[in-house]
């Protein structure tokens, strides 16, 4: 499927693909094609299994993302 515009997730390449589960435009490299997921998605599954191929263009753990019990 070709998109016009940019991944939603890097905002730098070309958005390839649509995320079945939240819409968003990814490119080939933010999209996990056995899933049909963008990597937010396998992300927020909590899925350990599939990793964010470029983990600085993702959402990173900083204080607020960190809860102590």
């Amino acid at each position: 499927m070709s998109l016009s515009g940019l991944c939603q997730i890097c905002e730098s390449n070309e958005a390839e693909h649509t995320c079945a589960q939240c819409g968003t435009p990814v490119c080939e490299k933010h999209y996990q094609r056995d899933e049909s997921l963008c990597t937010h998605c396998i992300e927020r599954s909590g899925r350990d299994d599939v990793v964010n191929p470029d983990p600085d263009s993702g959402p990173g753990v900083d204080d607020d993302d960190v809860h102590r019990i």
